[in-house]
């Protein structure tokens, strides 16, 4: 990736995040520190809108992928392609961001194959450097390079799940949705509402996260409150706005959808 190309990926103006505890000073700390991180927490709940906010703070390229499970370790590091006459190397985003020091976010990586997680473990000790076995080269990683992933513990399972030898590469910031008053203040600034529909909003993400463990594998994240918020700044009755934010996407079960929309009744 060519220097013009990393600037494409700076985040050019500071994203709104509003602190829950000290994570932000642990980031500063980790990245200071040439620290690899894990966010884990729930969907929805700022992980990903953390890590931009991290890189304006700390002016640094943000190179972030989507982790699948047909991810495979060339899509992360690169590949030679065929350019008229020529085959050309190109780097792919983890080679990229180490080359240039930017900070590369692999997001939901228990999504990833686990052959694909292993290219990143020398990065994440003292060596901090990417073999690159098709060009038979290491790619040593300067101080600004950091690498943080993320996962939602919720969806843990024996087949998706990080092994002890990656786990205890990194260190961990937990994530939760943010206290009520801080929630609410988050989905009138983001949502465009008043504080009065916020809190309305917030309690009914409360009520609705208290099914969890009933029927209900996750709950309302903060991301659909703000969304509800969203489409009632745009003229949408409340009701209507939180049934097709809230209500409708985080299950298909009737009963439970039955279950929510009394919830929102009852609110709003």
């Amino acid at each position: 990736m060519a220097e013009t190309a990393i600037q494409d990926y700076r985040v050019a103006t500071e994203p709104y995040y509003l602190p829950v505890s000290r994570e932000v000073e642990l980031f500063e700390a980790a990245h200071s520190a040439r620290l690899p991180v894990i966010l884990k927490g729930p969907t929805g709940c700022g992980k990903t809108r953390f890590v931009e906010h991290m890189a304006w703070r700390l002016e640094r390229p943000l190179i972030t992928v989507a982790c699948h499970e047909d991810l495979s370790s060339t899509d992360l590091v690169g590949r030679f392609l065929l350019e008229g006459e020529e085959t050309i190397w190109h780097d792919g985003p983890l080679t990229s961001a180490v080359r240039n020091g930017a900070i590369c976010y692999l997001d939901e990586v228990v999504e990833a194959r686990k052959d694909t997680v292993v290219i990143i473990h020398p990065l994440t000790d003292h060596r901090r450097r990417l073999p690159i076995e098709k060009l038979g080269t290491i790619v040593e990683a300067p101080s600004d390079f950091m690498l943080v992933v993320s996962y939602n513990p919720g969806y843990q399972s024996i087949l998706k799940d990080l092994k002890q030898s990656t786990r205890q590469r990194f260190v961990a910031i937990e994530f939760d949705y943010p206290p009520p008053e801080m929630e609410a203040e988050i989905v009138a600034r983001e949502g465009g509402v008043d504080e009065g529909t916020a809190r309305d909003l917030v309690l009914i993400g409360q009520k609705v996260r208290n099914l969890r463990g009933h029927g209900l594998e996750e709950g309302v994240s903060t991301r659909l409150l703000i969304y509800a918020a969203q489409l009632i700044a745009l003229g949408i009755p409340p009701v209507d706005a939180a049934d097709v934010a809230m209500c409708s996407p985080i299950t298909d079960d009737r009963e439970l959808q039955r279950s929510i929309r009394e919830i929102v009744t009852t609110v709003i």
